[in-house]
């Protein structure tokens, strides 16, 4: 949700001020005879000779309007770099206007080929209906070098803005800019290791900030890294007006208290009756406790009141919405919370970001790194992602925990209200929460070795049975038997199934109760004979698993979803006359702590009682950033449950 079109900022902007200033884009131009060159011997695909950004405020007639300008110059040294860059799609929206557009290749040789002005095509989107511009190079090959400068005049963004300075390519030489009237002063911030923007003291006519860097690495993704996260990038955000000696313009205390106007309205007589008879729909038990009402709140929003992603102002009205059950992401939120304010539940409103993107800066308070919302409820302490149809209370999208975020609560001292904000920590679902518990016992058949009858028991909480237990209510007959038919199958599809059953199969009942699968079936997928002997792949039983390969040194910490934990118990019934002569295969320990604490850990173990070998199976992760230093601890044990996927145990007559 774009939270910078629904926040007003009263800024008062004093006309002698708006005096003409001379923008920048009018006497800055590219090279008359480039003259181009890489490094010989360079292997690169792709390299930015030069990327060069401008943003620039002026007033027009008493408007703040703001001038964007992007300048490249890229050698492109590959197919796929042809491919990716011979169309460039300019930000053309029916708010903005192209001031400049021109592109140009330079040739191996050295020739100009200019874009000709029928090369600047419009195209528009058929799913969203969004109209864009984009340049149509032609004419490049491997060593090429494309050019493209562009300005547009826009509406100005100003409550906080991201630039990406890092990318998967190297760059020899950044520069961004920014200029504004004398009076509006900006505030910078750099993350992830980037240089301080710096204020140039020499423009006396207007402010001017620069940051010029030079010979910017590459950053490459890595598996499960949070790579838009990790790049090196600025924020910028309007933050003070001399003309009014305002300071400290984009606030949270402010951003709240407008938040708070929005979605804690007094209600009209006839909006609470509206409200009034959506909570009669609900059917709630009279016994029913806080967080049983807050799961059916969730459910019955969720599947009965439809989710649109688009501005509408009918979609965002509350008494609209009662009525026609049609919403957007404001208007969902507004209804939730005067569902629980009617019903008399203590929560606050919640704004974070996905930490996979951009990480809530608890310092910095700007309005990028609130995108997302989530509602908190004090009492249960868990949290819901309202916006998400996928999740249910007490799960909320997990990339947005693990992060801080801005805690907006209502506060009510007799007939006054008004909200309170605080920056605190979203604590991450706890391990327990997410569990995958697997009972499997196997049994010989007599007359035929190589057979197993196998009785598999696994269930699922949390996370793993959030895809598909809120949603059993749309799986009914014998769709059910294709799922559990489905899910078996991943183990192995040489099987035949004798009796299927599935528990806990409601949808009301995620987070109450675990979903659990029960078949039975035999198989000769496990075993193979070698001779007198019988090789029984134990392993197999656990389903494949992920195996983390590392060519490179791990750059980047790598961030896990959500705490998870896994419970395996398989019980083999050795057939009579026979003995397992390597069982101490089966013994696999490799942990990882600190301060005292076990973070992740893999731990293999057996039992023998006559002929029933029961080997467990436990695997817990209680970290969500795995931290650079200690990423190979944690791959290996990771890799430890793929180890014991390879189990293979040996069967002899005794």
């Amino acid at each position: 949700m774009n939270i910078k079109n629904r926040i007003l900022i009263a800024l008062l902007f004093i006309s002698q001020f708006a005096i003409s200033q001379e923008l920048f884009f009018k006497s800055y131009d590219w090279e008359a005879a480039p003259n181009y060159k890489v490094k010989e011997g360079t292997t690169e695909d792709l390299i930015a000779l030069k990327e060069k950004t401008v943003t620039e405020f002026a007033f027009e007639e008493r408007n703040l309007v703001e001038y964007f300008l992007e300048h490249k110059i890229l050698w492109l040294n590959s197919d796929d770099a042809i491919e990716e860059y011979n169309k460039i799609y300019l930000p053309f929206s029916s708010r903005a206007e192209l001031q400049v557009n021109k592109a140009r290749v330079i040739t191996t040789d050295g020739k100009l080929v200019n874009l000709d002005k029928s090369k600047i095509l419009t195209a528009k989107d058929e799913e969203s209906g969004r109209t864009y511009k984009y340049f149509a190079l032609e004419g490049i090959t491997k060593g090429s070098f494309i050019e493209y400068m562009y300005v547009v005049k826009r509406p100005p963004s100003y409550t906080g803005k991201r630039v990406n300075l890092q990318a998967a390519f190297n760059k020899n030489t950044i520069e961004f800019d920014l200029f504004s009237p004398s009076n509006l002063v900006f505030a910078f911030k750099s993350f992830n290791g980037l240089s301080e923007v710096q204020k140039d003291t020499v423009t006396s006519d207007k402010l001017h900030w620069k940051l010029h860097v030079t010979n910017m690495e590459k950053l490459e993704s890595e598996y499960q890294a949070a790579y838009e996260a990790s790049k090196k990038f600025l924020v910028y955000k309007l933050d003070g007006n001399t003309a009014t000696n305002a300071t400290g313009i984009i606030a949270y205390n402010t951003i709240a208290q407008n938040l708070y106007g929005s979605y804690y309205p007094e209600y009209s007589k006839k909006t609470q009756t509206l409200i009034n008879d959506f909570i009669k729909e609900l059917k709630l038990a009279e016994d029913a406790d806080e967080e049983a009402i807050i799961r059916k709140v969730d459910f019955y929003i969720k599947t009965n009141v439809y989710s649109q992603d688009v501005y509408n102002a009918e979609l965002q009205d509350l008494e609209q919405i009662l009525t026609n059950k049609v919403a957007n992401e404001t208007g969902i939120i507004k209804l939730y919370i005067a569902v629980l304010r009617t019903l008399n539940i203590k929560h606050e409103l919640v704004l974070t970001s996905d930490r996979k993107k951009i990480k809530f800066d608890t310092d910095f308070e700007a309005t990028n790194f609130l995108t997302d919302f989530l509602l908190y409820f004090t009492s249960s302490q868990k949290y819901l992602s309202p916006n998400a149809s996928g999740t249910r209370y007490g799960f909320p999208m997990p990339y947005l925990m693990d992060n801080y975020g801005l805690f907006i609560k209502e506060v009510v001292i007799g007939d006054y209200k008004s909200a309170v904000s605080k920056i605190k920590y979203i604590k991450p679902v706890e391990v327990k929460n997410t569990v995958d518990t697997m009972n499997i016992t196997v049994d010989f058949n007599k007359e035929n070795l190589n057979e197993n009858n196998v009785h598999f028991d696994r269930s699922f909480n949390g996370y793993y049975a959030m895809n598909i237990q809120p949603f059993m209510h749309l799986i009914q007959g014998e769709k059910r038997d294709e799922l559990i038919d489905d899910f078996i199958e991943n183990i192995t599809k040489d099987l035949e199934i004798k009796e299927r059953k599935l528990v806990n199969g409601e949808s009301e009942l995620f987070g109450v109760k675990p979903l659990q699968f029960i078949v039975d079936f035999t198989t000769e997928a496990f075993v193979e004979k070698a001779g007198r002997k019988y090789l029984f792949k134990l392993g197999d039983l656990i389903g494949p698993q992920v195996q983390l390969y590392q060519e490179k040194e791990r750059v980047l910490p790598l961030e896990e979803q959500f705490h998870r934990s896994y419970y395996r118990t398989l019980t083999i019934n050795i057939p009579e006359g026979y003995k397992i002569t390597n069982l101490d295969d089966i013994n696999i320990d490799n942990s990882f702590a600190k301060d005292g604490k076990e973070l992740f850990s893999f731990k293999s173990y057996y039992k023998l009682e006559g002929n029933k070998l029961i080997v467990t199976a436990d695997e817990h992760y209680r970290e969500n950033i795995i931290e650079v230093p200690v990423y190979e601890e944690y791959r290996t044990v990771i890799n430890s449950a793929a180890d014991f996927n390879k189990i293979v145990l040996l069967l002899e007559p005794k």
